[in-house]
């Protein structure tokens, strides 16, 4: 269905705001290199980050032209909208519906040799930073490394719904880190990578905050 000129308009301007928005702050990112050095070895990589926090890598990882997954429910058409403005190519789909075509999607992307794809695995509706199977098995299925990623930030607006979800102020400072690379073998059991998964994104946030709040500058 064709997009009506009132609507193109607001993508128009909320890109324009977020960009605006988020280049006014301070952006502090550590583990770059844990991502970048797999890519140059050809290696397909999955950023994950919790829901919550997916703003910020999405401003943060813009010009890498990646993969990111999204839901379908209304209220991702607007980032889905933005993200693709920005550079991204977009995989709609979520467990709940279009799950099968969109893990195809993911799984092609991923097959394509130095690639990104971003997920938030406890998108789009929860339970909060309960990782859906999806990321497992696409990492598995692909020997992709998967990046668990933390997000900070000193000025934000939090809006609560089944998660509390960040939308950065301006003039603010953003701590982005990109943890140690993960890979889970094809042989290993899918609880068990979960379990383990769960464990290295709080690993990750905690050195996040433990940095974000001895840092001086």
């Amino acid at each position: 269905m064709p997009k009506s000129l009132n609507y193109k308009i607001k993508i128009l301007l909320s890109s324009t705001i977020l960009k605006l928005v988020y280049g006014l702050n301070r952006k502090n990112v550590r583990g770059r290199e844990n991502y970048l050095s797999s890519i140059k070895k050809g290696m397909p990589v999955i950023i994950a980050v919790w829901h919550g926090h997916l703003l910020s890598i999405v401003h943060d990882l813009r010009r890498e032209h990646a993969y990111a997954v999204a839901g379908t429910h209304k209220d991702a058409d607007l980032i889905s909208e933005i993200a693709s403005r920005w550079g991204w190519n977009m995989i709609r789909g979520s467990s709940k519906e279009k799950g099968n075509i969109a893990y195809k999607k993911m799984i092609a992307s991923l097959k394509k040799p130095g690639s990104i794809l971003f997920i938030t695995p406890d998108g789009p509706t929860g339970p909060r930073r309960i990782p859906k199977p999806g990321i497992i098995r696409a990492a598995q299925a692909t020997n992709a490394i998967i990046i668990p990623t933390s997000v900070h930030s000193t000025k934000n607006w939090k809006f609560n719904n089944w998660d509390t979800f960040y939308l950065e102020k301006p003039f603010g400072k953003i701590y982005i880190e990109y943890g140690e690379p993960v890979i889970y073998d094809k042989t290993m059991d899918q609880a068990d990578c979960i379990k383990n998964f769960i464990k290295i994104m709080e690993t990750t946030e905690k050195s996040n905050l433990q940095y974000t709040n001895n840092d001086k500058s």
